[in-house]
């Protein structure tokens, strides 16, 4: 039996414990009780969720024999930091768990307990740049939807969690019970493409109408070149103001915003359509097929056509 603990602090999101569903129902495919879960919280007793309801918890002295430690995260990292007792827990039990895992914002516990130092990690999209700032020894990668990084897992987002947790049914139990599991839950097995819930314009969150309006313009014409003087029209500001106030309210240059959006309408084709690459990249904007793979290369990592493939796959 595989035993798995979750570690919970108060103002944790309620739904990093949807996960568990994953490992209720890998236990229902493999046919024998494979998992068993337990909440754990520094002190124990009930601890109020982000929603205000409760969950009750065993102190973490009682937690033995724990083979993966799942530590859920909370709604800002930034303003909930974790504690010193949940700090020197995670990094005494580091030395004995096959395995811990971090949920969405949970990262922030394992970096701030030193676990994630030297590692490859993600988080949710909106905090990977404070984490990546507060922790530069890290490589955070904000694209992808979990990293394993040895012993260490952690996810992106809330729904992300899910997908960590049947990437660690199918390790564990083998891809088969992990297909079953997923179409149980009517949920990919493989999701593709990185954090697909992260939209490139809601990232940028530009703070007035005339740059957002240059943006939704934009976004409807990537097949045109799309000057800086074209977009300043279209925000109703000269040239140079335009580059000035676009870069303080997104902290892009336009033409590096530009690129985000071409390189996430290019992926979106080639996840849910079946056009040639060379009609997406024209679709899209770039200049050709080759430009298109090399900003490919530094967004994602890897090129449209391993993409492409994953995604038949």
């Amino acid at each position: 039996m595989h035993h798995i603990g979750y570690l919970l602090t108060d103002g944790f999101q309620v739904m990093g414990l949807a996960t568990q569903t994953v490992f209720e129902y890998a236990n229902k495919v493999a046919g024998e009780d494979f998992y068993a879960l337990r909440n754990f919280s520094v002190g124990g007793g009930d601890v109020r969720s982000s929603l205000g309801m409760s969950i009750a918890t065993l102190p973490v002295e009682q937690a033995e024999h724990i083979d993966s430690w799942m530590v859920c995260g909370v709604g800002n990292p930034l303003e909930s930091p974790s504690s010193q007792e949940e700090r020197s827990f995670l990094q005494t039990t580091g030395q004995r768990a096959r395995r811990i895992a971090a949920i969405c914002t949970g990262g922030f516990v394992l970096a701030e307990s030193g676990l994630l130092s030297k590692r490859r990690a993600t988080t949710h999209w909106f905090f990977a740049r404070d984490m990546q700032a507060r922790f530069p020894d890290i490589q955070v990668e904000d694209d992808r939807i979990y990293i394993v990084d040895g012993a260490i897992w952690t996810s992106a987002g809330m729904t992300a969690g899910l997908d960590m947790a049947l990437a660690m049914v199918g390790k564990d139990l083998g891809e088969d019970v992990a297909r079953g599991v997923a179409h149980n839950l009517v949920m990919h097995q493989h999701r593709t493409g990185g954090q697909t819930q992260h939209s490139e314009m809601l990232s940028l969150a530009p703070k007035t109408d005339r740059i957002q309006n240059a943006l939704n313009y934009a976004r409807k014409n990537l097949m045109r070149p799309l000057t800086v003087e074209e977009l300043a029209e279209e925000a109703n500001l000269s040239p140079r103001q335009f580059s000035r106030v676009f870069t303080a309210e997104t902290g892009l240059s336009p033409s590096k915003a530009i690129e985000g959006l071409r390189l996430e309408a290019a992926r979106l084709m080639i996840e849910q359509s079946r056009h040639p690459l060379e009609v997406i990249a024209r679709e899209t904007g770039f200049r050709d097929r080759r430009h298109m793979r090399e900003v490919f290369m530094r967004g994602y990592g890897v090129p449209p056509q391993s993409m492409r493939r994953e995604v038949r796959a």
